[in-house]
């Protein structure tokens, strides 16, 4: 579940191991990449942490952080439920 603290939408995701979450990763990338909307984030091991907000609106939670989270729960049901 997102968390919106600090002004920014924040998650973490645990994946069965560092190929999994690196995978789950680079399908993120080409989807922020699409939303032209790039996340902070964080990859140790087999755990990914996004914080999510908008530069350039002041660093708040919008619409498109939002649209950016719905993107990146949907790849990662793909990546869990394997």
């Amino acid at each position: 579940m997102w968390e919106n603290t600090d002004n920014s939408l924040s998650r973490t995701f645990r994946f069965s191991d560092f190929h999994t979450a690196f995978a789950f990763l680079t399908e993120v990338a080409a989807e922020a990449e699409r939303l032209d909307h790039h996340p902070w984030f964080s990859n140790e091991y087999n755990v990914v942490k996004f914080r999510l907000r908008t530069h350039d609106a002041g660093n708040i939670v919008t619409a498109r952080d939002h649209r950016l989270a719905a993107a990146i729960d949907a790849v990662a049901n793909r990546y869990l439920l394997q």
